[in-house]
């Protein structure tokens, strides 16, 4: 399971970075410039292909890719390909064109994934649409408490309770009503996570805290909704503008949280976090994995789009700011903006990194521990 995680999450964060780059190569050669190299992967250089004035390379670290136009750094002011001497709009194209398609390519696997069928939390009393199809409808984990009996016992959101205590489970009352009779003492737990069914011995609180309830879970029916390919996509993009706002909201609450003087550490994750993310949700499945790669894909688009140095959104405001001037700005305070602004993301990814290796410093015991 472990070279499992680290293959599926190198393939995850590599296509992810490749579609962004794909999507700055794409309209670069549209709005004529010149590319010298368009790269899978980080050098060093396994082998390269060189088709007109660009260079197709396949490099040794599969993390994505990169992109080299001509110009972009300010320098080969002379050359009309440059980067620095297309119109404002052309570049703005360029400079947006990776966020944009880090936001289709989450529609499209958003959309794969209504038309084979991804989890849906059922409201009471919900119709579906006559053309959706409804399969397997159990009673969901939507939530776990932190140090909650059921977060002890390794219960993940995402896990269904099918029996308790040899009785199955009919509804979220039924799994209430038993487990509330069962309080204070040892009951077993069938739970279903991704493909398999696991037992285990949990102690449900006879008296939880407020909120809480016996196991420490919130529960929901779940079931596997799926749309006609006709209609896959149009819920597709429903899907996709959802969580583009909710997300947008999220990165919102963050930042006023920052200016207000809040803890914000414990929202950030890193790529030690999003790798023990990706291990759980591999576990959970295929369709799991759409999900979560179509949300870190906008994610992604959000981050880059935000107008700090050395992102593609500080690289479109220092556009702005130069076409309000109407003036080039000053090529050495462009540069040296972006390097500060690319030292503060690195101290930022090294600041997260220890939080993450902090909070999942449990699980990383146990990884070695099976690992030597």
């Amino acid at each position: 399971m472990i070279l499992l995680t680290i293959i599926v999450f190198i393939i995850v964060l590599g296509l992810l970075v490749f579609v962004h780059e794909l999507g700055h190569f794409v309209m670069a050669k549209r709005a004529g410039m010149k590319v010298d190299e368009f790269g899978f992967g980080f050098p060093p250089r396994i082998f390269g292909i060189k088709k007109g004035d660009t260079v197709y390379s396949v490099n040794a670290i599969p993390l994505g890719g990169f992109v080299k136009i001509v110009g972009e750094d300010g320098s080969d002011t002379q050359d009309p390909k440059s980067f620095g001497n297309k119109t404002g709009w052309q570049r703005f194209a360029v400079l947006v064109a990776g966020v944009t398609m880090n936001v289709i390519f989450a529609w499209v696997l958003i959309s794969i994934g209504m038309g084979l069928g991804l989890p849906t939390v059922l409201a009471d009393g919900e119709e579906l649409p006559s053309y959706a199809k409804l399969r397997d409808v159990r009673v969901g984990i939507l939530e776990v408490a932190p140090d909650s009996p059921a977060a002890q016992a390794g219960v993940k959101v995402g896990d269904f309770i099918t029996r308790i205590d040899g009785q199955d489970v009919a509804s979220i009352d039924h799994a209430r009503e038993i487990t509330q009779i069962k309080g204070g003492q040892p009951t077993i737990y069938t739970i279903k996570h991704g493909d398999d069914f696991v037992e285990k011995t949990i102690i449900p609180r006879a008296n939880p805290p407020e909120g809480q309830g016996p196991l420490g879970v919130a529960l929901g029916s779940v079931g596997f909704v799926s749309y006609p390919w006709y209609m896959a996509p149009i819920k597709g993009f429903e899907a996709t503008v959802n969580i583009l706002w909710l997300t947008l909201s999220a990165f919102g609450a963050l930042i006023a949280g920052l200016f207000q003087g809040q803890n914000v550490g414990a929202a950030l994750s890193g790529p030690v976090g999003i790798a023990v993310l990706t291990r759980d949700v591999t576990q959970l499945g295929i369709i799991y994995l759409l999900q979560f790669t179509a949300v870190l894909s906008i994610n992604l688009a959000i981050l880059n789009a935000m107008p700090f140095p050395a992102l593609d959104g500080g690289r479109i405001l220092f556009l702005a700011i130069e076409k309000i001037r109407r003036k080039k700005l000053n090529i050495k305070a462009e540069q040296y903006a972006n390097a500060a602004g690319f030292a503060l993301l690195i101290l930022l990814m090294i600041f997260v990194t220890v939080k993450d290796v902090t909070r999942y410093s449990e699980g990383f015991k146990r990884l070695f521990s099976n690992i030597f």
